[in-house]
């Protein structure tokens, strides 16, 4: 597990975590120079997705990794984290156990899913091998390229860019991440004094995404954008400047 921090010495701390089969330089690259123009980073790597070789083992034992490494390096708090996807199951579970403190959690446009053991293990084996399949064939690489251009708007190098990631990481920490992300259960009205959820909500996702947010965290900041989930990555200044001045409202907030 790797942690690197980047951008300004003097600026307030937000920790990067990256979603489903991805590093945070794939995840994070179309808006890395915004952010570190005006924060100090700290930009994570789970073990299996940090170059090591190593498996993913599961949400709670990486949570522990953050936690210990934030406690070591910083003090045990943090001005904010934001969490892509996946990755904000990280964030709650940092803010939750409160065993480290953050002032504001990010929560970039998450499903939130929680499952039972045999349904997660069931839904881990149908979709997981859908993700990676595409990169058995030249065809099937070319149909998942034009599929994620239409929805995403992505353009070939966003892609390809993300494509790889699938390619490059060990199908089994895939499968780690993806079963135990939804055994990993958030309690409801999550309340912690002085930290402050924010959600950046993307409503092509639909609404059932949003009565999540509003169930696990008591009042919660919600904006609204009308993009599908976490497209502000992928590269379009329409989609990315107006979620980075989210962020920048979210960090100024009082807690």
């Amino acid at each position: 597990m790797t942690f690197e921090e980047m951008g300004r010495p003097d600026g307030k701390t937000l920790m990067l975590l990256p979603g489903t089969c991805c590093d945070y330089q794939t995840n994070f690259y179309n808006v890395l120079d915004k952010l570190s123009e005006k924060y100090h980073l700290i930009c994570v790597n789970y073990d299996g997705f940090d170059g090591s070789g190593e498996i993913f083992p599961d949400i709670i034992t990486v949570t522990e990794k953050i936690e210990k490494y934030i406690q070591e390096k910083h003090d045990g708090r943090l001005d904010g984290a934001i969490g892509s996807s996946l990755g904000s199951t990280f964030v709650g579970q940092l803010i939750q156990r409160e065993n480290v403190h953050i002032d504001h959690g990010i929560f970039g446009s998450p499903d939130l899913d929680q499952s039972k053991p045999f349904a997660a293990w069931l839904q881990s084996k149908l979709v997981v091998p859908l993700l990676t399949s595409f990169t058995k064939s030249e065809k099937k690489q070319r149909k998942t390229k034009e599929k994620l251009k239409s929805i995403f708007l992505m353009s070939d190098e966003v892609a390809d860019r993300f494509m790889d990631c699938f390619a490059k990481f060990d199908p089994e920490s895939i499968k780690n991440e993806y079963y135990t992300d939804l055994l990993t259960y958030l309690n409801e009205d999550i309340n912690v004094e002085h930290a402050k959820a924010h959600f950046i909500y993307a409503n092509r996702m639909g609404e059932k995404y949003l009565n999540r947010y509003k169930k696990y965290f008591h009042d919660p900041d919600i904006r609204e954008f009308d993009m599908q989930h976490e497209q502000w990555l992928l590269g379009e200044e329409k989609y990315a400047l107006p979620v980075l001045k989210a962020i920048d409202e979210f960090m100024e907030m009082p807690v």
